[in-house]
């Protein structure tokens, strides 16, 4: 918390300490001439204080440790990761050469994303995504802000250290981290506790982290977040025939979106995944509101 106050101007800094007594803050939205937005507890204040250009440039030079040019490829991305595994996206006017883009050259807002990490949330569901001292293939089904990145983080770490109460010894992990989202590394070290025998690949994409990992890292269990491209399912293949175990994730409201979608046909067809684990926040975030076994075709936990 402190290292994200520390990026603001102190007028900003003070009137967030002010709204954010117990620590629950989730987001700060800035934006150039217009009011602060926070979002605590899935509460939203505004802050009646305009952001001067001048500051927001100032706010980009200290997350980036006063060489923006460093970050330029986390930039072209939409994000910069600081310390303590906080993303910061970032918004502006791109610069594009046929197709690709090049450059942000002029920042219009920001959005502070706090991460918080819940250690233990994934120790309810560890008994339905493992058998006999084998991780299942598994599949998080979640709309957004519904906690499935923490749950998955946490998900990793019960794999990676062991959890006894399942008989699960610890088995080695790689995590293909696209957007450092899980892990939340900054320059390279993982600022979340993802367990012993991580290894994760920052930034890299889903489709080449999991056929490298494979390759090079002998992985028990590859974790990603939100696969969805015809490569990433190649990828997703490749694991499964070399025996590696894969839990990931996918943006949806139910089981019926993996129906509904093409192309994950076939990995319903080959019979890859065994287990979904559906979120919801309709008990709060992080609520999981089912569990279904793909060769049941059924639900084997439901919340609803």
């Amino acid at each position: 918390m402190e290292t994200i106050l520390k990026l603001l101007p102190l007028r900003i800094a003070e009137k967030v300490r002010n709204i954010d007594k117990d620590g629950r803050l989730q987001e700060v939205r800035l934006k150039i001439n217009k009011p602060v937005i926070l979002n605590v507890n899935d509460t939203e204040y505004i802050i009646k204080e305009n952001i001067h250009p001048i500051e927001m440039k100032q706010i980009l030079q200290r997350i980036s440790n006063y060489s923006v040019y460093a970050y330029d490829e986390q930039i072209k991305q939409g994000y910069i990761t600081v310390s303590g595994g906080c993303r910061i996206g970032i918004s502006g006017e791109y610069s594009v050469d046929n197709g690709i883009i090049k450059s942000l050259k002029n920042i219009y807002s920001l959005n502070i994303r706090i991460a918080k990490e819940k250690i233990g949330c994934s120790n309810r569901i560890m008994k339905y995504i493992t058998r006999e001292g084998r991780v299942l293939n598994t599949i998080l089904i979640s709309p957004p802000k519904c906690g499935k990145t923490t749950l998955i983080r946490d998900i990793a770490r019960n794999i990676s250290d062991g959890f006894q109460e399942v008989n699960l010894k610890g088995k080695k992990v790689t995590i293909v981290d696209e957007r450092s989202e899980i892990a939340g590394s900054y320059l390279g070290i993982p600022q979340m506790n993802v367990g012993v025998r991580t290894d994760v690949y920052d930034g890299c994409l889903k489709s080449d982290g999991m056929i490298m990992a494979v390759r090079s890292m002998s992985p028990d269990v590859i974790i990603s977040d939100e696969i969805g491209t015809e490569e990433d399912i190649r990828a997703v293949e490749k694991s499964f025939l070399c025996g590696v175990s894969v839990i990931t994730s996918i943006h949806g409201e139910s089981v019926e979106d993996i129906y509904r979608r093409s192309v994950f046909k076939r990995i319903i067809e080959n019979r890859i995944l065994d287990r979904a684990i559906v979120l919801d926040n309709r008990k709060g975030v992080g609520h999981v509101r089912s569990i279904y076994d793909f060769r049941k075709k059924e639900d084997i936990f439901n919340d609803y």
